[in-house]
């Protein structure tokens, strides 16, 4: 019937919208899923680890494995420094990235090589992180954090001037049948970063606390 054919036109134009939003969904979760299994053979300038849970100068076994990764890196000669990032909650006495430092000291690291940023989410971590390595005229960077954290924390690092590479950790404490749960979860930030910017969405979440215990990220 006539009268039907605006109701038609409004679903079918809501249809290709939902198919819109979705495909464009789903892009974004195959670079995150691909990112994640990347891994660079680049040299660097610096590492840095992006921050997650501690409990006083003890790192979480998430944090642990970051901060594992970036010894590796370390010893390797792959860069020079580390820079660790991450805030604290209230009520906590040291910062991630004073818990991260103590860690990489007792492993080997000199305190003379390490430099402590801040921040309660990726883009803080990064924009904490920038004006120490303008500091080493620093800007190729290791990028060290969870496989399914990797690109949003690339992609923060690029927005903000600095050149990335993915080298997630290796032994990420996500169980298969969990990690679909952060791998959409970061397909959705991802999703927005890219609309909004990746700074504006720091400032609409600031202060909500993640999905995962990856506060840090």
């Amino acid at each position: 019937m006539f009268f039907l054919w605006p109701i038609k036109l409004v679903v079918k134009v809501l249809s290709a919208l939902v198919s819109l939003v979705l495909v464009y969904f789903l892009f974004g979760l195959g670079q995150v899923w691909l990112t994640s299994r990347d891994y660079s053979a680049h040299s660097g300038q610096a590492i840095i680890v992006f921050g997650t849970a501690s409990y006083g100068l003890t790192p979480s076994p998430t944090l642990a494995r970051r901060l594992d990764e970036a010894v590796t890196l370390y010893d390797e000669k792959r860069a020079p420094w580390i820079v660790v990032t991450g805030g604290k909650r209230p009520g906590d006495i040291y910062t991630e990235a004073q818990a991260s430092a103590h860690y990489l000291e007792q492993h080997g690291v000199p305190r003379s090589h390490i430099m402590l940023g801040s921040g309660s989410d990726t883009w803080q971590n990064v924009e904490s992180a920038v004006p120490l390595l303008a500091t080493i005229h620093a800007t190729d960077v290791l990028v060290v954090t969870d496989p399914f954290h990797e690109y949003r924390a690339m992609a923060n690092c690029s927005a903000q001037g600095l050149t990335p590479f993915a080298t997630p950790t290796q032994h990420s404490w996500i169980q298969p049948g969990v990690a679909w749960k952060f791998f959409l979860k970061e397909a959705l930030d991802v999703s927005v970063g890219r609309i909004v910017g990746y700074g504006t969405l720091s400032s609409w979440t600031s202060g909500v606390a993640a999905f995962h215990p990856n506060h840090g990220a």
